[in-house]
């Protein structure tokens, strides 16, 4: 048994409230318990109780034995003066504050039922993937919905927190902050990290100046990302080459260390290469990014602006001096909808709320029009009876997979309540 299975009954009640006594006999009466902040200090906070004919009010702890008190020196701690009343699974010893009065004690196992204690073992049992990959799927569908609505929405929180830290290193530019979150989206898993750096790298206002000329931009990124570095008979290689170091003396900036961009493992069309080069054309082609970006409102909108190509020179070339068959290398849906789920839903939720605005519904249903992500976890959730139908479904499974299976938060977690209320069948 855990320490968080008692405050999951402690917060919801899950025990015989009305024939409560401490363990030395006196009558308790719950008026309120408490406000659970998971912060330093004791476990509820602003509780009022009734203990024999005193009213109090003030902090209650929970631990699974009385002389846990000691063990964490809480004895020491000024934080836990306050506590009025101490909630334990098992008492084995009394509990003193400095002025040498006992702390009243709650012997919890007393008064819960035993199915309920059953249930939360069934629960926390160990199995092969989650804890309740055995009953998940007999969660109501309602309750579902609600559940993974909210953990949209946690998952957006953490995804605006990195955006607004970005905010403040670009000086609260828009345009700056989306050209390194749409550089990062570009490089995928594998150089995600390093095209992030080198968005980061490159001064904003040069590219939205040298934006008018699609050969000085790929120069600016190519050049950034240690492509121009070597020595090559391509003349459109040279040229870009001569770009590059003409507008670092244009603009007074030394050359950078880049980490290296990777191709290893990588299919031809999602080369460094090439994505740089979409990248560069579509800051060529598009001025003003971020206001069209913060309007779109469906998946036909965003493919619309989206429609963008490597320059022509790519058009029968995926490395430099190495000729290939000719083929057009445009942004597919597919990877139009990465950049949607990764970049146009975080900026739109993050912008609106830095105007205090609210566009909830306007998210779920851009992202529902969104085909589901592809990917282990997902595969996994769908074996077990969660079955996808669009990214809104996916990136609340991966949010409830990263953030609760994982960390055996199922206390917490909209699915491991609602399967306590019941009796689990293993």
């Amino acid at each position: 048994m855990k320490e968080d299975f008692l405050h999951y009954l402690w917060k919801f009640k899950k025990f015989d409230t009305l024939n409560l006594k401490t363990f030395n006999g006196e009558e308790i009466t719950i008026i309120n318990v408490g406000q659970y902040l998971e912060l330093a200090g004791p476990d509820f906070f602003n509780a009022q109780i009734t203990i024999g004919n005193q009213k109090w009010a003030g902090n209650v702890e929970i631990h699974l034995k009385s002389s846990d008190w000691y063990v964490h020196h809480h004895e020491r701690d000024e934080a836990y003066k306050n506590v009025i009343l101490h909630v334990v699974w098992e008492h084995d010893t009394e509990i003193f504050r400095k002025n040498n009065i006992e702390i009243p004690v709650l012997e919890l196992k007393k008064y819960v039922d035993k199915s309920t204690v059953e249930n939360y073992q069934s629960l926390m049992a160990p199995k092969s993937w989650i804890f309740c990959e055995k009953q998940i799927q007999e969660i109501e569908e309602f309750v579902f919905k609600n559940w993974q609505e909210r953990l949209f929405f946690e998952r957006l929180e953490r995804k605006s927190k990195l955006i607004f830290d970005l905010l403040e290193q670009t000086n609260h530019d828009w345009e700056a902050l989306l050209f390194c979150l749409l550089a990062k989206n570009f490089g995928l898993n594998t150089n995600g990290e390093i095209f992030f750096k080198i968005a980061q790298t490159i001064p904003f206002p040069v590219i939205r100046k040298e934006s008018f000329e699609v050969e000085n931009l790929e120069a600016l990124i190519f050049g950034t990302a240690g492509l121009l570095d070597s020595e090559k008979e391509d003349n459109y290689f040279k040229d870009l080459k001569f770009r590059y170091f003409y507008l670092l003396h244009k603009y007074q900036f030394d050359k950078p260390y880049v980490e290296p961009v990777q191709f290893f493992k990588h299919r031809p069309d999602n080369f460094p290469t090439i994505r740089l080069s979409q990248l560069a054309n579509l800051y060529n082609s598009q001025q003003n990014l971020f206001s069209r970006i913060n309007t779109l409102n469906s998946l036909k909108s965003c493919y619309n602006l989206f429609q963008v190509s490597a320059s022509e020179y790519w058009l029968n070339h995926y490395q430099f001096d190495k000729e290939s068959p000719k083929k057009k290398k445009s942004l597919s849906k597919s990877f139009i909808d990465l950049i949607v789920i990764n970049t146009i839903i975080p900026l739109q939720f993050a912008f609106a709320k830095s105007q205090g605005k609210e566009i909830s519904d306007d998210l779920i249903r851009l992202l529902n029009e969104v085909a589901p992500e592809k990917n282990a976890i997902i595969d996994k959730f769908n074996s077990f009876g969660i079955v996808s139908k669009s990214a809104f479904d996916t990136q609340s499974l991966l949010q409830l997979k990263n953030e609760y299976c994982n960390k055996s938060k199922c206390l917490e977690c909209g699915v491991g309540i609602e399967l306590l209320k019941k009796q689990l069948v293993v």
